[in-house]
Formats: structure tokens, C-alpha cells, sequence
């Protein structure tokens, strides 16, 4: 099937073609006759000018630089600022398009229509999208889908970022749009199609009223005055995006020229005779907007007509990761074994809440730890290497005092400890007390599953995993430090949000029904001001701190186990943890100081020799690997 871009391309090639001939034709026939049938042929060199060029030579020269200097900075202050691609030049398809799922299909069934824009309008009657604005947050590949959806068409690529348009000048913000969109639908026409990319398009489209809603008020003679804070020129520059976004087929030069000549032969015919106006031709052009801020954009941009479609760009979910990984790691130097489907999925699990762009990061800073160590392949090691180093910072080594390295390993068992107990399918990935940015330590554990919601236990649970190392410090020191005060500012905020927010609490009433303002003080804030909320916060927090202590004082073997080991290694990784956990469990067993209830028939529910899977009473369940 011929596509109507390609029909279009092939007709202005063989236009240009024959409008190259009629200029070169007069040419060529008159240097042969003169090299052939008069015999006088062209002698190429420098004109002569005459003896008193040196006199007026040097006065013209200078008025041709001081025209340039005047004339060239008012030239660029209206010329637009894009970049153009052609298709040759990019390197993307939509075979590099990977964990997009359902927006990659409606991408391409753009590209489609957009191919074959002539039999959509002319055969089915419809409208061909002409805007398509892809919002999301950064990394999740809106320009990298723009350029393969380029490169699929066939057709150049107009980029532009739009800070590029703000000028300091008057009105040349929206000379530069006019220019913009003047070359967009130039182009379109000549190759038959052509597709725009305006970057961060909310710095020049912000909502027209949000703009001025910054206002001086000026009290005189009992009246007063609001006067808009906005330059007069901002809102103009919507306005400007919005008229061209509806003038895709405006007319061009030659068509105004034409139809002014019509018009003036008209003035002259009666009406039987009147000769029709000519009508612009279709421009085929889709002009494509990105943004992470597509609640802030002007309303009347996101109607049909202008931005006819909206496509999101989210987060991918692990079945996405799963295929970003499989195709990142397609083109890097690995050791063996790393490409297992179980691998795969396990670096997807772990990898919850990446954007395309930070997971290709990820595997760019696993190979510079291999480099580092002298290697041309990277390890598993090295990938959670890379992924601390991009989470939590770069290891910064800190001698403690003994009194110190204590103290943090103590607080950081005790977050691992509860975090084994109470922590519903969680798994335990990294425990160190080796200081990170401003963290002496850290305990790093992550779902299992890919979960979007909580339950209130599940909830209840990360407080008391939130003070566990508080509790512990309690437990084992006798008193608490300044350590835990990050704990606490991450326990208050998640027991606001559950007596606030989620209704968790004695009350349904929501905080957030109350509308915001620039001024409002924050969630957090408007709880801990109400006295009945910020008593049940009190409540909840207290209960949790409770429970907490009970499971520290009962399971005492396994916070001893992990602080030390982490005074001997100062860091666990992953299975070390649930090593270290199990074999205090079994020493506990056998010593004594657990209780083991057994099963119906009398015999005991754990064997001698192997690991403990399961305690019906004070000891913990299984930790998912």
C-alpha cells in the first residue's frame, strides 16, 4: 500500500525536478550559443571595477557590516529556534520502544492515521490528529517515543525546547512561534508530512488565569485597585499558541498571492463570471507537546482541535521493568547467568518506582563499579553496588567511637528485627551502618510483589518498623539518642496521613477536602493543629511503640545477632541478613529460649539441623527470598 505521505513526497520531488529545469533551461541555451555558435566562451575571473575602486570600494564595505550589525540581531530575534532531524539522522524506531504497553500501541496507530491522513479525511470523513501532548514524569521516554515516531514516519523532526522561545524583546517571543509554526507547515508540505516536538511546553503555556493571579492591590480614596502582576506580553504568547495551533492550514504565500490577483480580476466580472478563490492545501503536520505538568497547561489547549489527544507516561509497572531490563541489558557487557528470567525479574522487583531513563542509568552505573575494579562485565554485586550509590550516595567512611558504632548497629538491628517480623512480604535487601550522605545507616527493604495500596495493619507495621530502632536503643542502651529523630518525622507523617487521609483513625472526615491555597500550611501541619486528630495521632503512635517494645523484648536474640554481625562486617546484603536472622533462631531454639509449640500428633513442628520455617508463638515467620 502506498502511503499518502510517500504519494506526496514523490509529486514535490518531480515538481522541483521540472522547476529546476525551467530555471536551468534559459541558461544552458544561452552558453551554448555563446561557447558554440558565436565562439565567445566564458572566461570566469574577478569583475573590473576601474581605476577609482580603491575610493568607494572601502565606503561600501563598511555600510555593508554596519547594515549587517543592525539587521542580522532583528533577523534572529523572529527566526525560530528549532533543530531539524531528518529520518536518516535518528537513530531510534519503535523497535527500541520498550515497557510502554498500551501507549506505544496508540502511538503507533497515530503513525498510521498520520501515514494516511488523505484516505482518513478524504474516504472516512474524519479529522487527522494534528496535536498530541504526552505527559508524565521525566524519564519515562515522551522524546525518545517522539523520535522513533519520526523515524517510523519517514518525515523531518522539528525540536525544540520551549525556554528557546522566550526572548528579552517585546513581542518576539511570538515572532519565534509564528516562525516556528510558519516552517512546521513549510516543511510539511514539501516532504509531505512533517512532525514538531516543543519540549516542557508548560514554560510558554501556563493557564492564562494562573499567570494572573498575582496581583497588586492599591487602597486610595476609599476605592480600591488590583493590578495585574503579569507582563503584558505572557499572555499573549498563549494566545499565540493557541491561534496557531488552529492555523495548520493556513494559506500560503503563493495562495494569498493568487487569490489577491483573483480578487482584483473579480472587481472587474460580473457575477456569473467571477473567477473561485483557491483554497489552501492540507498541511500534514502533528505537532506533538511534552510535559510533566499537564494540570498546569491553559485549558483551551487541551481541547479537540488542538491537542486532540492526551497520552500519559507513567512509572512502568514490573511486567514493563522486566522487558526494560531484558533490553538494556541486550547491549552491555554482563557475566553469565545474569539474563535467567528469575534474575531478570528479581532486578525488576527491586527496581519498583524507576523510570525508563533511571533504570538505563542504573545498568550504566553497575559497569562503572566493574571499571572500578578492573572488570569489563558487571556482577549482581555490582548492581546493588550502583543501586545504593544512586539511592541512598557514594560510602563515606566514618571512624566512630565505640560508644557510636554501637549505637547505630543497635538501631539499625532493631529496624531489621521488627522489620523480619511484622514486615508482610518484604524483603530485606541492604543493612549497614557504613554512613551514607546524612545516615550513619540504613536499613533498605522493599514489597515483594508490586503492591499499589495498603491495608491499616500493613501500616501499623512500618510504624513500628519506623521505631524499632528507637526501641531498641531503649532496650539494649537504656536510653535513646538523636538518631531515631528522622524515624520519628517518618512515623508522624504516615499517622497523620492515616487519621487525616485515609480515615484510619476514629473520624472519616478528610483534611485534604479542605481546598488549598499557596499560604495553607501543609497535611501534616493542619492534623498536628487539630486537637482531636493530633491526639489520636498520639494514640496510634503510642500503641505502635508498645507493640514494638514487646517484640523487641521477646525476640532480644535476633537484634544481638544483627548488631554483631554489623560491628564485625558493617554491611549485609540480601541473604546475609536472613543468615544471620536463622541462625540466631536456631541457637535460641536450641538453647532454650523460644517456645515451640507442637504439632497435633506431638512431634516438633521444626527438626534438628535444619532452618526454622515457622513459630506458632513468639517466634517470626518466613522471610520471602
Amino acid at each position: 500500500m502506498t502511503f499518502d505521505v510517500a504519494a506526496v513526497r514523490e509529486k514535490n520531488r518531480q515538481r522541483r525536478l521540472a522547476r529546476l529545469l525551467v530555471v536551468l533551461a534559459p541558461l544552458a541555451t544561452w552558453v551554448w550559443v555563446r561557447h558554440v555558435v558565436r565562439g565567445d566562451p566564458i572566461s570566469p575571473g574577478l569583475p573590473n571595477l576601474g581605476p577609482d575602486a580603491i575610493l568607494w570600494v572601502p565606503g561600501l564595505g563598511i555600510v555593508l557590516v554596519l547594515a549587517l550589525v543592525l539587521i542580522l540581531p532583528m533577523k534572529g530575534n523572529g527566526k525560530s529556534p528549532h533543530t531539524i532531524y531528518l529520518p536518516e539522522q535518528i537513530d531510534v524506531s519503535f523497535a527500541d520502544v520498550k515497557g510502554l504497553g498500551s501507549v506505544s500501541r496508540e502511538v503507533q496507530h497515530t503513525l498510521e492515521v498520520f501515514l494516511n491522513h488523505k484516505r482518513f479525511r478524504e474516504e472516512m470523513g474524519g479529522n487527522p490528529r494534528r496535536g498530541v501532548l504526552f505527559e508524565g514524569p521525566p524519564g519515562t521516554g515522551k522524546t525518545h517515543v517522539a523520535k522513533a515516531l519520526a523515524a517510523e514516519a519517514g518525515v523531518p523532526f522539528l525540536y525544540v525546547s520551549s525556554t528557546a522561545f522566550q526572548s528579552m524583546w517585546y513581542g518576539a517571543t511570538a515572532r519565534k512561534i509564528r516562525s516556528y509554526f510558519r516552517d512546521l507547515r513549510k516543511i510539511a508540505r514539501e516532504h509531505g508530512g512533517a512532525i514538531g516536538f516543543i519540549e516542557e511546553i508548560d514554560a510558554i503555556a501556563l493557564k492564562r488565569g494562573a499567570m494572573e493571579g498575582s496581583t497588586a492591590r492599591i487602597e486610595a480614596a476609599g476605592s480600591t485597585i488590583e493590578r495585574s502582576a503579569m507582563s503584558s506580553g505572557t499572555g499573549g504568547v498563549v494566545n499565540e499558541l493557541l491561534i496557531q495551533m488552529q492555523s495548520f492550514d493556513e494559506p500560503t504565500r503563493r495562495v494569498r498571492f493568487k487569490n489577491w490577483f483573483i480578487r482584483l480580476a473579480n472587481g472587474y466580472l460580473p457575477a456569473h463570471r467571477q473567477i473561485k478563490a483557491a483554497t489552501p492545501g492540507f498541511a500534514n503536520v502533528l505537532l506533538i507537546g511534552a510535559t510533566n505538568r499537564a494540570d498546569a497547561l491553559d485549558p483551551a489547549l487541551l481541547r479537540p482541535g488542538r491537542f486532540d489527544r492526551i497520552l500519559h507516561f507513567g512509572l512502568p509497572n514490573q511486567m514493563d521493568r522486566m522487558e526494560l531490563v531484558e533490553y538494556f541489558m541486550s547491549s552491555r557487557s554482563y557475566v553469565d547467568g545474569l539474563d535467567a528470567p528469575n534474575r531478570i525479574k528479581a532486578t525488576a522487583a527491586r527496581t519498583m518506582g524507576y523510570s525508563p531513563a533511571a533504570l538505563e542509568g542504573l545498568f550504566d552505573e553497575a559497569l562503572l563499579v566493574a571499571l572500578r575494579d578492573g572488570r569489563r562485565e558487571f556482577t549482581e554485586n555490582d548492581l546493588h553496588q550502583a543501586q545504593m550509590e544512586v539511592e541512598i550516595g557514594l560510602p563515606n567512611p566514618t571512624l566512630y567511637t565505640p560508644e557510636d558504632r554501637e549505637t547505630v548497629a543497635t538501631h539499625e538491628a532493631g529496624h531489621a528485627t521488627i522489620a523480619y517480623l511484622v514486615g508482610k512480604n518484604r524483603r530485606l535487601e541492604v543493612l549497614s551502618i557504613v554512613k551514607r550522605k546524612d545516615s550513619l545507616g540504613l536499613l533498605s527493604h522493599r514489597d515483594v510483589d508490586e503492591r499499589h495500596g495498603n491495608t491499616r495493619s500493613e501500616m501499623v507495621a512500618s510504624l513500628q518498623i519506623a521505631l524499632g530502632g528507637m526501641v531498641a536503643e531503649e532496650e539494649f542502651l537504656l536510653e535513646s539518642g538523636t538518631g531515631p529523630s528522622g524515624d520519628l518525622k517518618a512515623a508522624t507523617t504516615t499517622a497523620c496521613m492515616m487519621v487525616g487521609v485515609y480515615g484510619l483513625g476514629e473520624s472519616l472526615a478528610s483534611f485534604l477536602a479542605v481546598p488549598d491555597s499557596p499560604l495553607a500550611p501543609s497535611l501534616v501541619a493542619r492534623v498536628l493543629d487539630n486537637p482531636g486528630a493530633k491526639a489520636e495521632v498520639e494514640s496510634i503512635l503510642a500503641g505502635a511503640k508498645t507493640q514494638t517494645s514487646d517484640l523487641v523484648r521477646d525476640h532480644r536474640y535476633l537484634v544481638e545477632a544483627l548488631r554483631d554481625a554489623l560491628l564485625e562486617r558493617e554491611e549485609l546484603i540480601g541473604d546475609e541478613i536472613l543468615e544471620v536472622l536463622r541462625l540466631a533462631e536456631t541457637k535460641a531454639l536450641k538453647s532454650g529460649r523460644v517456645v515451640v509449640h507442637l504439632s497435633e500428633d506431638g512431634a516438633d513442628l521444626v527438626e534438628p539441623g535444619k532452618d526454622i520455617d515457622l513459630f506458632k508463638a513468639q517466634a517470626p515467620r518466613e522471610q520471602p527470598t
